[in-house]
């Protein structure tokens, strides 16, 4: 499922709720950027060569080392 905010217009404004609904989206969205950077600038995923049922398992790896940079 794919989850959009919506739209503004010339003659509508958002909601109250409507802007917190973007920011909360727009939070999850920049964690998963975050990751998807640093996976590029580690270069793994070009590196390894495994079968693609390892790879979640891999990811979710990276994801905790990542988080605990990020939180330290």
């Amino acid at each position: 499922m794919i989850i959009t905010g919506r739209k503004a217009t010339r003659h509508r404004r958002l909601t109250d709720a409507e802007r917190e609904a973007h920011h909360l989206l727009k939070r999850a969205r920049a964690a998963v950027e975050r990751g998807f950077a640093n996976l590029k600038s580690w270069r793994l995923l070009t590196k390894v060569r495994m079968n693609a049922r390892h790879a979640p398992t891999l990811l979710r790896a990276l994801r905790a080392l990542a988080n605990t940079e990020v939180h330290r």
